[in-house]
């Protein structure tokens, strides 16, 4: 099985990250270890979630997906509501 996974920083409630692997349990422990330059600054992180996939592209096109939604996400612009009108 391949996993695509997110987490979530603690200390810094605003991180986030994707992930991909083939042993989350062994790749979640080395985000926590420190052994993730990607991840290091932001410890501890804390598993938001996860999907299970039977291929490796399967899983790769779901990461890349998730990567992009989230960068767009956070380019935009917030909404601004009218008043009055």
């Amino acid at each position: 099985m391949h996993y695509v996974y997110l987490l979530q920083s603690q200390s810094h409630q605003k991180r986030r990250y994707v992930g991909l692997t083939s042993d989350l349990k062994f790749r979640l422990t080395k985000h926590n270890e420190g052994g993730v330059p990607h991840t290091a600054k932001f410890l501890p992180g804390t598993l938001r979630g996860y999907t299970a996939f039977q291929s490796r592209e399967q899983a790769a096109e779901f990461e890349r997906y998730l990567k992009v939604r989230i960068r767009s996400s956070l380019r935009q612009p917030p909404s601004l509501a009218l008043i009055g009108g």
